[in-house]
């Protein structure tokens, strides 16, 4: 009788269980899933009680005969993907394909991959979570539902290509939402007023003018901003009273997967979706030293602050060692958890305090170096003594007026000395250092610094803000927000600007006409309200058919109707406010043609006005009207024939006025083919061909190097060409390339060349 069969989810862990159990285990990978619903058609029978098509997923059929191989000859078999509802399905499957007589399955929950946690586990294994699994097919049919429904509307009356999603959408329209709040802000004037003092001593510090006749100061014009610091500029000042206190400050909990990313986009700058690549490659186990994989972290998808009682134990010891007994607390500290359904696993925390950074950081990429500091400074600081702040505020009498000046000391930083956070202040509220100061103090008044402020409207989302949007109100779990903040990106919904969401035109469009059509189903509440009874599905308190019927039913309604009154913005187009300027009758529609949205009279044909769009601060459309001098004087180098100017998705391009005979376009500055940029000036490399290598944007906008002669010549690669013959082997070019790991570097093209060089960035001052 062979060994049992030990099946994960990713190849990565089969390294690590096999350092630990290999002796009296197989162990085998599904590299996640191995079964799933098919590509091409919906695979959900509504009529049959929402059945699903579950089929092998194309690709997989090599693993599939690996696992049958290694489950030949045993009977016992444990079932070890990830430990959430993903992982759950993908056990599910694998037992059904590996089913046979006598063949027993358990499951088994690996929260960390250490030899404590693996034996744990294997000696605690429990049954296939049927909850569990009917909560991922919950979630999994209704996304199809949806997806597979809408998306074709989409198609229809927008443009191919594009998707609608359950929670996807809900994101846009979070972000288009909170465009539409800035547009309607409105700013407001409003003025403070900071006394430059002194005491006794020789030390000066800002106080600020906070209440006026006993009622709190409310400056709305220069003016009175200016009446009242003449009036101060007399008066005299004393200190009417100081408040002294001891404020403790408690470190915040261990991670979830949501504070995590959080934490990582602002600190170290990773998106979402790195954040959780380099998290899995520290949970699936890193080699400290040759053949020693360790899973350095526990589980990184979790919605809980729970951590075990021993992890606890061993962090205080490590406190007490490194730091001494005043910095360590008597009893572990444990954290409450906001949702009890989400509470299988514990917070993300080292699977050791003892593999300190410094200890690891020779066997750890920068990137996973970064990461696993954050995370093991939050777990030693979350077992830490408070933080002892003394604050001092003192009230200054200036006749009619009351000044407020605020300062702070760190008395003991407990905590603080290995994690700080920060708690929000703004820079104004930041606390100063103070001299002494004594109540009835006269005050010497040194300078009156009237400043003009206006109100802000509300910020853009940034990824970390966004994905706490999301987590506050109940959108998505955590293992999904880095797939959401990316699809809606990929998708052209919205572009990442300096580092903050903005809706594209295509966002707003789509938004615009799925929260028009399905005002239930795209709604934050409704999602939200959904995840919650998916928590309960998970909890045996609610049948998942029973909550799919109720939400279809009303679902299927809209879609109907949204199928017959959906306005087609590849026809008619969406009316806007503005009046053609060409025939000023019609109102001119938004719409989306080849090259992206655009406005046109909808008089159409008997006026043909159209332009591409911008719309200013306001959300205000204003049509852009293109330089016609740019096509003076440019004629088509393959007919002869004069160029016109033409407004596409890229921005303005010339094209041959013999349309359609002649194809051939031009970018402004003379660079052939539409959509092109800068000439590199290397030369076509194509035998036979005298064009050159010009920058060019695929349809989806990324940059690509192409020759000019195209549709002639088909010559395209993706780096930038730089004209520079290769050292080693005379190739007539090398290109650039930049990678996190490397930097940017020379490299030759041509197949058995290892040239490659550094290429040094001079910076300017």
């Amino acid at each position: 009788m062979s060994k049992p069969l030990v099946i994960v989810e990713s190849p990565t862990k089969v390294r690590t269980l096999k350092k630990y159990i290999g002796k009296t285990y197989n162990v085998a990978a599904t590299s996640g899933h191995i079964k799933d619903l098919p590509p091409r058609e919906m695979g959900i029978d509504i009529e049959k009680g929402f059945k699903a098509k579950y089929l092998q997923i194309k690709g997989k059929s090599k693993i599939i005969k690996e696992l049958k191989a290694a489950a030949a000859n045993t009977t016992e078999i444990y079932l070890a993907p990830d430990p959430d509802r993903e992982g759950e399905a993908i056990a599910f499957h694998t037992a059904d394909i590996l089913k046979g007589k006598d063949r027993t399955f358990k499951r088994v929950l690996f929260h960390e991959l250490t030899q404590r946690g693996i034996e744990e586990a294997l000696n605690n294994p429990t049954e296939l979570n049927y909850n569990r699994y009917d909560a991922q097919q919950a979630r999994r049919i209704l996304d199809r539902l949806v997806g597979y429904q809408v998306s074709p509307l989409l198609w229809k009356k927008v443009q191919g290509g594009l998707s609608a999603g359950r929670v996807q959408s809900v994101a846009v329209r979070i972000i288009c939402e909170r465009e539409h709040a800035i547009h309607r802000f409105e700013p407001e004037e409003y003025w403070s007023i900071g006394a430059e003092l002194k005491g006794d001593g020789d030390t000066t510090f800002i106080a600020k003018l906070t209440k006026v006749d006993g009622a709190k100061a409310e400056i709305k014009t220069g003016d009175a901003a200016h009446a009242m610091v003449d009036e101060l500029r007399d008066n005299p000042y004393k200190v009417e009273k100081v408040t002294r206190r001891t404020k403790k400050r408690n470190p915040l909990p261990p991670f979830t997967t949501s504070k995590l990313q959080q934490e990582a986009i602002n600190r170290l700058r990773f998106s979402a979706r790195k954040t959780m690549s380099v998290a899995q490659q520290l949970y699936e186990g890193v080699e400290l030293g040759p053949g020693e994989p360790v899973g350095l972290i526990t589980y990184m998808r979790t919605d809980s602050t729970r951590i075990a009682n021993e992890a606890a134990v061993e962090a205080g010891q490590f406190i007490r060692d490194k730091f001494g007994n005043d910095y360590a607390i008597d009893a572990p500290r444990f954290f409450k958890n906001k949702n009890k359904a989400q509470d299988a696993h514990e917070a993300v925390r080292p699977t050791s305090v003892f593999n300190t950074p410094e200890k690891v950081a020779a066997y750890l990429d920068e990137d996973q170096r970064l990461l696993y500091t954050l995370i093991w400074k939050r777990f030693i600081a979350s077992q830490m003594q408070q933080a002892l702040i003394d604050q001092v505020s003192v009230g200054i009498a200036s006749g009619r007026f009351t000044l407020s000046v605020s300062g702070s000391t760190v008395r003991f930083p407990g905590f603080m000395t290995l994690y700080t956070y920060d708690e929000g202040k703004k820079d104004d509220d930041k606390k100063q250092q103070l001299p002494e100061l004594a109540e009835g103090e006269a005050l010497s008044l040194i300078n009156l610094d009237p400043k003009q402020h206006f109100t802000s409207p509300p910020p853009r989302f940034s990824e970390a803000s966004l994905v706490k949007e999301l987590e506050e109100n109940g959108i998505g779990r955590p293992s999904t927000y880095a797939t959401i903040l990316s699809t809606i990106r990929n998708k052209g919904y919205v572009d990442l600007v300096n580092r903050y969401f903005r809706p594209s035109e295509l966002g707003f469009i789509v938004n615009d006409l799925l929260v028009a059509n399905f005002p239930d189903v795209f709604n934050v509440e409704f999602t939200a309200s959904f995840e919650n009874n998916l928590d309960k599905v998970e909890a045996s308190e609610i049948d998942y058919l029973t909550l799919l019927g109720e939400f279809y039913a009303s679902f299927d309604k809209e879609l109907e109707e949204a199928t017959s009154h959906m306005i087609s913005v590849k026809g008619v187009g969406i009316e806007t406010e503005l009046t053609c300027p060409k025939c000023n009758k019609e109102k001119l529609h938004l719409k989306i043609g080849r090259n992206g949205t655009f406005i046109a009279c909808n008089g159409y044909p008997e006026c043909d006005y159209s332009r591409n769009y911008e719309r200013d601060d306001k959300g205000v459309i204003h049509p852009i009207e293109p330089s016609f001098e740019l096509a003076e004087g440019k004629v088509c180098d393959k007919c002869g024939k004069p160029m016109l100017l033409k407004q596409g998705r890229y921005g303005e391009f010339l094209a041959c006025s013999g349309y359609p005979e002649c194809k051939n376009t031009m970018g402004v500055n003379g660079d052939a083919s539409s959509g092109t940029g800068a000439d590199t000036g290397v030369p076509c490399p194509e035998k036979g061909c005298e064009g050159t290598i010009v920058e060019k944007r695929s349809k989806r906008g990324k940059v690509f190097y192409g020759c000019n002669k195209y549709p002639d010549c088909s010559f395209a690669i993706w780096d930038k060409p730089v004209a520079r013959p290769c050292e080693l082997c005379g190739a007539p070019f090398v290109v650039e390339k930049t990678t996190k790991r490397d930097g940017t570097f020379l490299k030759c093209l041509t197949d058995g060349c290892g040239f490659k060089e550094p290429v040094e960035k001079n910076e300017e001052a």
